[in-house]
């Protein structure tokens, strides 16, 4: 498989890197230890940041400054992250789905990064690439019905969209049936360090609650090549 990013991305975020993880996990619909990490770094979130303070937290800032290039209003199409740590500011409890959409809401919320997580079994074609969201291309929100995702970044495989940094796609959604994983991280910010520690954070994460056996990744950016890690399967990336 291999991941493709656009020249759409490029000419608005030239300095784009992100991560891909694969996992083969087993999912459970709720784990007790993984829901006190996430109420532990709510708690210090009500302790050091505002409503107005964590849009400068650097990928949340930095994914707000695409969506303004791509003609998106961030505060209207808020991306996953910030949605999320706007949540607990607000003191509202976050949704609790099931362990893996758990555990990528924290990992989310940990660094602050957009991030996407899907059953890999039910992608179409070995091929996913990042691109912008177009005028009236249909895109099924998870919970959400029909959404307008002009403007968006979006990633797509054969059949269309599959996950943007406000919504992933019904198609591709996780399940407690899911066996398969793929996470991709956006960081839109260019900062390829925070990138790798939030990949292994998430590799982490599985072994601990999820009974993964070790998991991979791999980071891809504009025009070059992946730089393979943890022995993955997913061996290129590219300019489209």
């Amino acid at each position: 498989m291999k991941i493709i990013v656009s020249q759409e991305i490029e000419s608005v975020c030239p300095t784009f890197v992100g991560a891909c993880v694969e996992a083969y996990v087993e999912n459970s619909p709720y784990c007790k230890e993984l829901w006190d990490e996430i109420n532990a770094l709510g708690e210090k979130f009500k302790c050091s940041l505002t409503t107005e303070s964590l849009k400068e937290i650097s990928g949340i800032a930095a994914t707000r400054k695409v969506y303004r290039a791509c003609g998106k209003d961030p505060s209207r199409y808020r991306p996953a992250s910030e949605a999320l740590i706007r949540r607990i500011l607000q003191g509202k409890e976050l949704y609790q789905r099931d362990t893996l959409v758990d555990l990528v809401n924290l990992a989310s919320i940990a660094y602050g990064y957009s991030i996407g997580g899907f059953d890999a079994d039910k992608f179409e074609g070995d091929t996913l690439i990042l691109g912008v969201g177009k005028a009236g291309e249909p895109y099924e929100g998870i919970g959400r019905g029909m959404i307008n995702i002009e403007g968006l970044p979006v990633y797509r495989d054969e059949a269309g969209g599959v996950g943007t940094p406000t919504s992933d796609h019904e198609r591709t959604k996780m399940t407690l049936g899911t066996t398969h994983l793929v996470v991709l991280i956006n960081g839109y910010d260019g900062d390829e360090q925070h990138v790798r520690e939030n990949a292994e954070f998430i590799l982490q994460l599985l072994s601990k609650y999820c009974k993964s056996s070790g998991g991979s990744y791999f980071i891809y950016h504009l025009q070059k090549k992946n730089k393979v890690d943890h022995k993955s399967p997913f061996t290129e990336c590219g300019l489209y």
